[in-house]
């Protein structure tokens, strides 16, 4: 039987610490399955398929790591894609809290599904995306927070717009 997991999130923008996890994750199944979540209830930097092409272009050293969209509850996206595992990162114990009672909800909506926690190694556990967002909106480097790719567009988005 392939295992299959999933490491599901916003990825507004995906960083280096989401690298991390999902490079290690990947070692331990067949196929990761990265899924870009649409966000209804949250208002992003960069559109769904600009999230996407980030993820894809940051992780594209990763051979069994794939890159999709989805929308809905994840547990109903693991079944959909045989997956057996959600794979989550854990910076900080703000996280393991939210976590933990997403994977007890997760496991309770679908009890074939496991949820694995990885932490990121430590230089990296300060990292998210709503740090990386603000920084970069403020003009600071991001180079070593996201890939190039990301930092790239991180610029494009937040340069000042001309006066025409």
């Amino acid at each position: 039987m392939k295992r299959i997991a999933v490491y599901s999130g916003t990825f507004d923008p995906i960083t280096l610490g989401h690298e991390d996890v999902i490079g290690r994750a990947a070692k331990m199944f067949d196929t990761l399955i990265v899924a870009v979540s649409v966000a209804h209830s949250k208002k992003t930097l960069f559109p769904l398929p600009e999230r996407i092409e980030l993820a894809q272009a940051a992780l594209k050293s990763i051979a069994n790591v794939q890159v999709v969209s989805f929308d809905g509850l994840i547990v109903d996206f693991c079944s959909a894609q045989g997956a057996q595992t959600i794979a989550r990162g854990i910076r900080n114990a703000t996280d393991l809290d939210y976590e933990a009672q997403m994977a007890a909800m997760n496991r309770k909506l679908r009890g074939s599904v496991d949820t694995m926690f990885l932490t990121p190694t430590p230089d990296l556990q300060c990292i998210s995306s709503t740090l990386v967002r603000e920084i970069s909106k403020l003009g600071g480097d991001v180079s070593k927070l996201v890939s190039p790719a990301v930092a790239q567009a991180l610029e494009a988005a937040h340069r000042p717009k001309l006066q025409a």
